[in-house]
């Protein structure tokens, strides 16, 4: 099964694609998605779904996984998060990709064997898992990563997309 997994942001958007078998992760592609500070927020949008329709054509997942949102102290931040992650979305729910959430907690879980992991931990183990020689940067990239590396673990062929309920 091939994975996108996706940690959302406006300024950047951290993808990793993964091949899984069912007992093995292997990395095919990641990165991140950026857009300039300063630029109209409206073009970083389009600039993240132009992106992410590159991607899902180049590397054709068969489901993405992507972070759940959740809302820290500063709702104007969260809010435009929120606007970024939902045309990433909408790329994959244009070209008919099945969608899957999954929390922080949930990744920590699946990775590292802990919900209350520490992000070097989780990154860790991400490099691990996959076997690449350092952790990928940015940081986003990572996250990206250990998300599709969630989806693998969890079973998901048994699993509803968000796009599909």
């Amino acid at each position: 099964m091939r994975i996108l997994g996706i940690d959302p942001g406006y300024a950047i958007v951290g993808f990793g694609v993964v091949e899984y078998d069912g007992y093995k992760f292997t990395p095919i592609h990641f990165g991140a998605i950026t857009t300039q500070a300063g630029t109209a927020f409206t073009l970083r949008l389009k600039t993240i779904y132009d992106d992410m329709n590159t991607v899902l054509t180049t590397f054709q997942p068969e489901a993405m996984a992507i972070e759940k949102l959740f809302f820290n102290t500063n709702q104007k931040t969260g809010i435009d998060v929120a606007q970024a992650r939902g045309v990433t979305v909408l790329a994959a729910a244009n070209m008919g990709i099945p969608i899957f959430e999954y929390t922080p907690l949930q990744v920590k879980q699946s990775v590292v064997g802990y919900g209350r992991a520490e992000k070097k931990q989780v990154m860790e183990m991400t490099r691990r898992i996959l076997g690449l020689a350092d952790v990928p940067k940015p940081d986003d990239t990572a996250d990206a990563l250990a998300i599709a590396i969630c989806h693998g673990h969890t079973g998901a062929r048994s699993l509803i997309p968000q796009n599909k309920i």
